[in-house]
């Protein structure tokens, strides 16, 4: 598959994001994929949507936050708002204006719903797998020590296991501190495309109480929370990638 390079700037400074298009059908919505936090756009969701994609004629876009994949930067100075930047920008400049769905996986779901806040009616409709909004709040209530806290304050980051890989995760305080900025789940969330939410409850990243919290607080009125009693946070087995291809073909159905 070709990867492009998109330019973008952070604080005036140049960053090349990579990502991967295919034009389809110009009449029908297109699909455009979020990752999640520290993944890239070469996963199994992200693949699966593209074939999706061009097996029935949709538009696709998936692609690599800075820091990320193939994408210049540095991980580390990432933040949620800066890896919204990224979305909106990919969003902005390479959709053509054409109307599309969103979907968001783990981080790339908090990422999704501040995008739908930004684009309105052109956002015919969004699947959060795992979504995670406010996960960067969390993490500090729930599941920072006290030591913990007092190294992300004197060293401005704190390592994390990884159980995806040997490289640690690197949380730093830039990151929390943005975070908290923009959290959603405080407060209403001014959403009104059909929206889809699935989510495992054996998902030992994300509580599965976090969708029925997201269905609350989103205005929508077609809001659907499927419930699974398997599976893992990425949701990326067959069965997994069926659900997901079902919530697809009814959202589409929709528009």
């Amino acid at each position: 598959m070709t990867i492009q390079m998109h330019t973008v700037y952070h604080k005036k400074i140049e960053t090349k994001l990579a990502y991967s298009k295919k034009e389809g059908d110009l009449s029908k919505p297109m699909i455009v994929f979020c990752g999640g936090f520290r993944s890239d756009m070469q996963g199994t969701k992200a693949l699966f949507l593209e074939a999706y994609a061009i097996q029935n004629g949709y538009g696709y876009i998936r692609f690599d936050y800075s820091g990320h994949g193939q994408s210049g930067g540095e991980f580390e100075e990432g933040t949620i708002s800066s890896w919204t930047q990224d979305a909106k920008a990919i969003i902005r400049d390479l959709t053509d204006e054409r109307d599309f769905i969103l979907v968001g996986s783990s981080m790339g779901g908090w990422i999704s719903l501040l995008c739908a806040k930004e684009f309105g009616s052109r956002v015919k409709g969004l699947i959060g797998v795992a979504a995670a909004p406010d996960f960067t709040k969390d993490m500090i209530n729930e599941h920072f020590s006290e030591e913990m806290k007092n190294t992300l304050e004197q060293k401005g980051r704190v390592e994390l296991p990884n159980e995806y890989s040997d490289e640690p995760y690197i949380i730093t305080k830039a990151l929390i501190d943005d975070g908290h900025q923009q959290s959603i789940l405080g407060a209403p969330i001014d959403i009104e495309c059909p929206v889809v939410l699935i989510q495992s409850k054996l998902d030992s990243s994300v509580p599965w109480e976090k969708a029925l919290k997201i269905q609350e607080r989103l205005t929508s009125e077609k809001v659907d929370v499927i419930l699974l009693k398997d599976g893992d946070h990425s949701l990326s087995r067959p069965q997994d990638l069926k659900r997901l291809e079902q919530s697809i073909d009814y959202l589409l159905s929709e528009v």
